[in-house]
Order: structure tokens, then C-alpha cells, then sequence
């Protein structure tokens, strides 16, 4: 129990999120921190009725649907000192009059990982097996599938290349730990030693992409992973091989990858795309070999409480004056997601 005087929080974000990130439980927790009303979620900055709690806000607590935190924002709420992000990335969040304020700030990104991380490995254990595949024959002939249809499936030893040392990627790489899988990790910020302690054999790109059955994505959506994987690299992935996508769809060029899902040479699971979601032609709605979600493996419905609970210990931590664990540097915003 925080022994501190409590600190004047504000929300900001859509209302719909709010029951799920702070169940009753949850907010009574928050409210020993905070001096906040809990009936105002701030979506208009500008909006008259939210002036006075800005006037006064030592916190924002941010989520889904809060606007960009801009010179009207930083001038509305002149005793800012911190932002908990309920939610995962704060690119699109803060800028520069941010950090030239010196506003702390906290993202619930770290356990936003684990449902994606989650998802992925269940998605790889599937595709292992064909699940989809057989699930696809079973509804056209409803037989059991024959010694022939079975002889390259089975996830023992079965080569999966994780692209992205990202939080995903390693909680992945840790629930991966269990299986009899031959793990390989491209990172260009990670040397071959410390791929050998996440429990993965370090690879280039390419090399990666050549020797791997199935593929996870995991990178952050910068520049320099703009269409990471074009033509010529998906090319490289194994016939029979298996892309996963959880990351962003930015990071794979979707015609080059609808052209080679069409020929069937390789299969998909998609849970982001570009553009998102796809354009209702799409043939990508409808070809067996592709399994495509729209955008739920981050966390959905009780997982969001999760989310609440890292900024109610965060917005804790500040109230004890000590310091938070799941702060955002400036630095850090030109290599993740």
C-alpha cells in the first residue's frame, strides 16, 4: 500500500476500454494512488469540461484511443510529470514537446507481449501439425487422412525462425524453451552469444529465412524494416513453409506474399496485414493455405486487466518514490514497435 500522498490522475482514452483495463477490484487499487475521477475519460483535450482535472494532473493514464500529447496538451496540463500507458506502443503518443518537458513515461507494452507471444506459439504448434490443413481436407472428403498426407507433419525437430528479439519475440523464445523445436533468431542487436542464452542458434536474414519451416515475425515497424520481407526473400522460405505475422503488415511486401500464397507454394497466418484490414476482394480471405485474424492476438477482453495492473503498480511505484520498471527512453523509440 502506497504510503505517500496520492497523486491527481486523469484518464484519457476510448471509454469502452476502461471496465476491462480497471475492473472494480482493480480501481478501488487505483484510487489509493490517485486522486482521480473515475467518471471522466478525457477523449477532446480541448474539451471544456476536461480543463480543470488537466489544470491539476500529475498523471495521464493513457489507452487505446488517446489523442497524439502535443504542445496543447503539455499546456493544458502544466503539472504533468508521468504517463502510464494501459496499452503497448506510445510512438504514435509522444513527441518531441514531451520529452523536452520531461514527462516520465510508462507503457503496459511488456504485458501486451505475452497474448501475442502466446497466440504465435499456439499458431506454431498447429501449423506443425497441418491442423489447418487437415481441418481444410476433413470438411471437403470427411475421411481421415491417409499415411501419405501425414508423412512430413509433426513438430519434433521442426525448424522455426523467430525475426525480432522484440518483448514478443522473446517471451516467444521462452515458450518456445519446452518443445522439440531447432530455434533460430535473427536480430541485428543480438550477437550469436546472447541468442544462445534466449535458446536460439543466431542467423543472418537470409540464412534465417532458407533453413527455417516456419517463420514468426516480430520486428518493430521502423524504417528500416519497411517490406523486410519482399520478393526475393519470401522467395527463399522453404516450399511448405509457414509465415507468421503478428508483428505489423508493413514489414511484408502483401503483393510479392499474396502471389506466392495464390501458387500454394507456402502457407500464412496473418493477424496483421497492409493495409488493415485487407480490401474485401482480397483472395487472402479465402485461400485454404492462409489462416487470417484481424488484429486479436494483443490482449483482448479479461486480458486488459493485465494491462491496468502494470500501471497501477507503476502509478504505485511513483507514489513510493521509487523508481518505475516498464519506462519508455526517447532512445528507445527508433528501434521498437
Amino acid at each position: 500500500m502506497p504510503s505517500a500522498q496520492p497523486l491527481r490522475a486523469v484518464f484519457a482514452m476510448d471509454p469502452v476500454h476502461l471496465p476491462l483495463l480497471f475492473p472494480p477490484p482493480l480501481m478501488d487499487r487505483l484510487r489509493q494512488s490517485a486522486l482521480i475521477d473515475t467518471q471522466l475519460v478525457v477523449r477532446d483535450f480541448a474539451d471544456p469540461v476536461a480543463a480543470p482535472a488537466l489544470a491539476q494532473a500529475e498523471v495521464l493514464i493513457t489507452g487505446w484511443g488517446c489523442l497524439p500529447l502535443d504542445e496543447g496538451v503539455l499546456a493544458a496540463a502544466p503539472r504533468l510529470r508521468a504517463v502510464l500507458h494501459a496499452a503497448g506502443s506510445v510512438r504514435s503518443l509522444v513527441g518531441e514537446a514531451l520529452w523536452q518537458r520531461g514527462v516520465a513515461v510508462s507503457s503496459a507494452v511488456a504485458a501486451n507481449a505475452l497474448p501475442v507471444a502466446e497466440y504465435t506459439l499456439a499458431m506454431i504448434l498447429l501449423t506443425g501439425k497441418d491442423v489447418l490443413g487437415h481441418r481444410e481436407r476433413f470438411r471437403a472428403v470427411r475421411l481421415p487422412p491417409s499415411s501419405g498426407q501425414t508423412a512430413g507433419v509433426g513438430n519434433l525437430g521442426r525448424r522455426v525462425g523467430v525475426i525480432g528479439a522484440s518483448r514478443v519475440g522473446r517471451r516467444l523464445l521462452e515458450l518456445l524453451r519446452p518443445f522439440d523445436f531447432a530455434v533460430s533468431l535473427y536480430d541485428p542487436y543480438v550477437d550469436a552469444a546472447e541468442a544462445a542464452t534466449l535458446g536460439a542458434r543466431s542467423m543472418e536474414l537470409e540464412e534465417l529465412l532458407r533453413h527455417s519451416d516456419i517463420v514468426s515475425l516480430h520486428a518493430p515497424d521502423i524504417p528500416e524494416t519497411h517490406h523486410m520481407l519482399d520478393r526475393a526473400r519470401l522467395a527463399l522460405i522453404p516450399d511448405g513453409g509457414v509465415l507468421i505475422n503478428t508483428s505489423r503488415g508493413a514489414l511484408v511486401d502483401h503483393d510479392a506474399l499474396t502471389d506466392q500464397l495464390i501458387s500454394g507454394r507456402i502457407g500464412a497466418v496473418l493477424d496483421v496485414t497492409d493495409p488493415e484490414p485487407l480490401p474485401v476482394q482480397s483472395p487472402l480471405y479465402t485461400l485454404p493455405n492462409v489462416f487470417l485474424t484481424p488484429h486479436v492476438a494483443g490482449s483482448l477482453g479479461n486480458e486488459l486487466e493485465r494491462l491496468g495492473r502494470t500501471v497501477v503498480e507503476e502509478l504505485e511505484r511513483l507514489v513510493a518514490g521509487v523508481p518505475t520498471v516498464c519506462e519508455v527512453r526517447r532512445s528507445d523509440l527508433a528501434r521498437v514497435a
